[in-house]
């Protein structure tokens, strides 16, 4: 299974979420808290393409998106192929 790393906040509903989905399929994930870490959040934007919101998902090195993204992807059954790439 690829590594998957997640960015999140400590205030952050969508981060919960996005855990949650992932707990429930079974994926082990690296949490990045980057709350209050203005480098790291500046490093998440130029990683990401620009975005600025939290959780940011990476499945490998493929910039999944947030947790809509994420939940679009399980539900058109592509999250699990993705994921044994």
């Amino acid at each position: 299974m690829k590594p998957v790393k997640i960015y999140t906040t400590t205030y952050c509903g969508f981060c919960v979420r996005a855990k949650d989905l992932l707990k429930r399929k079974g994926v082990n994930y690296e949490e990045l808290d980057v709350t209050g870490n203005d480098e790291m959040r500046a490093r998440l934007v130029e990683m990401s393409g620009g975005q600025r919101t939290v959780p940011q998902i990476f499945i490998g090195d493929t910039h999944v998106g947030g947790y809509t993204d994420l939940a679009q992807l399980d539900r058109d059954g592509q999250l699990e192929p993705m994921l044994q790439g």
